[in-house]
């Protein structure tokens, strides 16, 4: 349990210490006053870290309901989507920018415009890419707006 390196005195993390009066590997120098308190000593040495660790607190759930770690890693995890816009003969220009702008949070005039034009002139164009469960509810809403809309799978990152 206990080992000497270099003339220094090594114990393992869980050892308690108790020097006994006269004892030759005593880390009192002179009379120990202190004899009674216990000493924890930790092999980990100057560098960072060692201590004693609290009881990690472990949350409960309710069945049904995910814990907020578990609804963070499955939206880092969640696959991202795109949000197509189609072409169509119906719509004018000016509307179809109105509503991007309306249904996408964040949509600036110029990013519409740009998105509108694409889906003109090629037939499809990238709206957003997002999580599936956003690109469903954006998809919805352009539909709900006499849009064209689909999801994809993105390939790649957001």
């Amino acid at each position: 349990m206990e080992t000497a390196i270099r003339g220094r005195l090594s114990l393992s993390p869980n050892t308690v210490f108790n020097p006994k009066p006269g004892e030759k590997r005593s880390l009192c120098r002179g009379p120990c006053i202190n004899r009674g308190i216990l000493m924890a000593i930790s092999t980990t040495g100057p560098s960072k870290g060692g201590g004693i660790l609290e009881k990690p607190v472990i949350e409960r759930t309710t069945p049904g309901r995910e814990s907020e770690f578990d609804l963070r890693k499955s939206r880092k995890i969640a696959p991202p989507y795109r949000v197509m816009l189609h072409n169509d003969n119906y719509n004018k220009r000016e509307y179809v920018v109105q509503v991007l702008m309306k249904v996408i949070p964040g949509m600036t005039l110029d990013n519409a415009v740009n998105i509108m034009q694409e889906a003109h002139y090629n037939g499809l164009a990238v709206v957003i890419i997002c999580a599936q469960a956003d690109a469903e509810e954006h998809c919805m809403q352009l539909r709900g707006n006499g849009l064209l809309s689909s999801i994809e799978p993105a390939s790649g990152g957001c």
